[in-house]
């Protein structure tokens, strides 16, 4: 965060506020730690901060401190609309354009007060009047400590706080094994354990908290993977018959796209997994090494995110989905395979 920013965030703080936190659609453990670290920082000061999610997160990210206070705007949108519009500062983290928010876009387009955006995505959309912007970053969670950081508030780092951040930490450096994690990253972690997180704890409750459906669920998914050697490439998919036969629940799938990666040789993993509610194949992409599945993901599947790790969509049926996704990597052959 520059320091014009940095002057600015502190006159917008500098008296009490209405201040409501959004992270993105469907949030993980970087948005929802990054906002909810957020919330206990503000009230901390004296404004009077709610955390509005576009909709439900994942129980097993139900633990974080301030979790019960999360305001689900599918379920609860009349009041969640109304605290908005009574806002007088919104922030927004880990996503950058406001379309990241589902059915709750229209309500934030329409607002006059001032945004603070925090993100670690590329190609920022220009909504904010405070932008802290860098895809250098492990996590959005490492950026709102370095906010807190520059605004001279690194002592008031709560035990709570600390959890939420190094929850999000932990789970976009996927437990601090992605390029993405740096010296600083691990500075950081060392700091907020200091401060009271549970580190062992933390990890115990995001990654190794399973129920037998998710297992088998997984079991499926690996049974469904298909490799494409001849393109570095590995591809899983999900269909809506086979969620409903392993009783899916919200975040069952988190990481599954990893394991295609874990193979020899192989560069891009992708998932696509079925949604015949909203009419959509959700697709996730990772990848090793300099291919791009952000460029990707946004050139063909109306996506986006950072290098190696990229999500996107697609309203075509499964079949057909996959089908176009095989015609596209044998275009890019060449860049998977040199």
């Amino acid at each position: 965060m520059n320091s014009a920013d940095v002057r600015a965030l502190k006159d917008l703080l500098s008296t009490p506020k209405k201040i409501a936190v959004v992270p993105h659609k469907n949030p993980d453990g970087d948005a929802i730690g990054a906002a909810l670290a957020l919330y206990h920082f503000l009230n901390l000061k004296g404004h009077n901060t709610r955390v509005i999610s576009p909709n439900d997160y994942p129980e097993f990210l139900k633990w974080m401190p301030g979790t019960d206070s999360v305001l689900n705007f599918e379920k609860q949108e009349s009041m969640a609309s109304d605290l908005l519009k009574r806002s007088d500062l919104i922030f927004t983290v880990d996503f950058n354009d406001l379309t990241r928010v589902g059915d709750m876009y229209e309500t934030l387009k329409g607002l006059q007060s001032p945004f603070v955006m925090i993100d670690h995505h590329q190609s920022p959309a220009d909504y904010a009047t405070v932008m802290y912007s860098d895809p250098a970053m492990s996590s959005t969670c490492e950026m709102v400590f370095h906010t807190l950081d520059a605004l001279g508030e690194k002592g008031s780092i709560s035990s709570q706080i600390a959890d939420c951040l190094y929850a999000g930490i932990l789970t976009d450096t996927g437990s601090f094994k992605y390029a993405s994690t740096s010296s600083e990253t691990h500075r950081v972690a060392a700091f907020l354990m200091e401060k009271g997180a549970r580190s062992s704890e933390i990890h115990r409750l995001i990654f190794d908290t399973n129920t037998p459906s998710r297992l088998h669920l997984l079991g499926c998914a690996l049974n469904n993977m298909v490799i494409l050697e001849e393109y570095n490439t590995a591809y899983i998919t999900l269909s809506q018959d086979e969620l409903d036969q392993y009783q899916f629940r919200k975040g069952d799938t988190e990481g599954f796209v990893n394991y295609g990666l874990t193979l020899a040789g192989i560069r891009m993993a992708v998932i696509f997994i079925e949604n015949r509610d909203e009419g959509i194949i959700k697709i996730s992409f990772r990848s090793v090494g300099d291919f791009s599945v952000n460029e990707f993901a946004r050139s063909y599947f109306n996506g986006g995110g950072h290098t190696n790790a990229a999500g996107g969509r697609s309203e075509q049926t499964l079949e057909e989905t996959v089908a176009y996704f095989r015609s596209l990597v044998k275009k890019h052959k060449n860049q998977l395979t040199t």
